[in-house]
C-alpha cells in the first residue's frame, strides 16, 4: 500500500480576510474571505448589487478596503511607500480582465503594441526579443499575425476578449482576475473562451478569480464556489457541490435562474425564506 502524497506546504495563490468596503453608511462587502490555491479556480456569484465585483476590485488592487488583507503567495501588498519596482513586481502577480475589452483596450493602439507595452514594462524586452514575444503571446490566445497589426474596432467581441487575455497574462501572473469575462459574448464565443481559459490553466498553473452572475458557465472552468449575498458570503464549496445540492435558498434562487430548454420569461420574485 503506497503511502498517501505529502501535504503541499506552497502558500495559496490569493488569500483574502476579513475584508470589507464601507462607502459612507453603504457597506458593500462585509467580513469576506477567499481563498484559491495555486492554479485553482474560484467562482464568486451573485446577482448586481451582491458584493461580488467590489470584492474583485479589492483583491485586484482598483479599490482599498476599508478593513481586511489581502495575501498573494503569502506576500502582502506593498505599503503606500513601498518602493516603484517593489509595488510593480506585485502588481505583476495579479491581473483583471473586464466585461468589455474595448472599454479597457486603446482604440487608437494596434493589438501587438498593447500586449507589447505591457510586456516592456514589466520584462525590459525590446527590439526583436520583445516581437517574439508578443507574436508568442498572441498565438498562445488564438490570435494570428494579421489580427497583430489591428486596432480593436476591426475584431470581433470574442478576438478583443483574447487581447485582454493576452495582455493580462503576458506578465505571468500568479492570479487572474475575470470580471464577468464572457457575459457580452454570445453563446459560442463563450464556449470558446471558456475553452481557452481552461486550456491556459492547465499549461500555466495560473489561478483564477471568476466573477460571474451566471452559474451556467461556472462548472466549465471554476472547482470551487463561493455565493454573494448583500456584501456578505452565504454559501462555499466545491462547484460540483453547490450546483448539485445548493443548501442556501438564495444559490437555489439563482440555479433556478439558469435558462433550460423551453424557458420562458416569468416575473422575478425574491427567494423565500433567504436570508443575508
Amino acid at each position: 500500500m503506497s503511502e498517501p502524497a505529502p501535504a503541499s506546504t506552497e502558500p495559496p495563490a490569493l488569500e483574502a480576510t476579513g475584508l470589507r468596503k464601507v462607502y459612507g453608511d453603504f457597506v458593500a462587502v462585509d467580513d469576506v474571505g477567499l481563498t484559491v490555491p495555486p492554479g485553482g479556480a474560484l467562482a464568486v456569484v451573485g446577482e448586481s448589487g451582491s458584493g461580488k465585483t467590489t470584492t474583485a476590485r479589492m483583491i485586484a488592487g482598483l479599490e482599498t478596503p476599508t478593513a481586511g488583507t489581502i495575501r498573494l503567495g503569502g506576500l502582502g501588498r506593498p505599503g503606500p511607500r513601498a518602493r516603484t519596482a517593489e509595488r510593480r513586481r506585485f502588481a505583476r502577480e495579479i491581473q483583471m480582465v473586464f466585461q468589455d475589452p474595448y472599454a479597457s483596450l486603446d482604440r487608437h493602439q494596434r493589438v501587438r503594441d498593447c500586449v507589447g507595452e505591457v510586456l516592456a514594462l514589466h520584462t525590459g524586452l525590446r527590439g526583436s526579443a520583445l516581437d517574439r514575444k508578443v507574436a508568442e503571446q498572441l498565438r498562445e490566445v488564438g490570435l494570428d499575425e494579421r489580427q497583430a497589426g489591428s486596432l480593436p474596432r476591426a475584431l470581433s467581441g470574442g478576438q478583443r476578449q483574447r487581447v485582454a487575455l493576452a495582455r493580462a497574462l503576458a506578465v505571468q501572473p500568479r492570479v487572474l482576475v475575470l470580471d464577468e469575462a464572457v457575459a457580452a459574448l454570445d453563446v459560442s464565443v463563450q464556449a470558446q473562451i471558456l475553452t481557452l481559459l481552461r486550456n491556459i490553466r492547465e499549461r500555466t498553473r495560473v489561478a483564477y478569480l471568476f466573477i460571474t452572475h451566471d452559474l451556467g458557465v461556472v462548472r466549465h472552468v471554476c472547482d470551487d464556489v463561493v455565493v454573494m449575498r448583500r456584501g456578505r458570503v452565504v454559501e462555499r464549496g466545491p462547484a460540483a457541490s453547490v450546483l448539485s445540492g445548493p443548501r442556501h435558498p438564495y444559490t437555489r434562487h439563482l440555479l433556478d435562474a439558469v435558462p433550460r430548454p423551453g424557458w420562458k420569461p416569468t416575473r422575478r420574485t425574491e427567494p423565500t425564506g433567504a436570508s443575508s
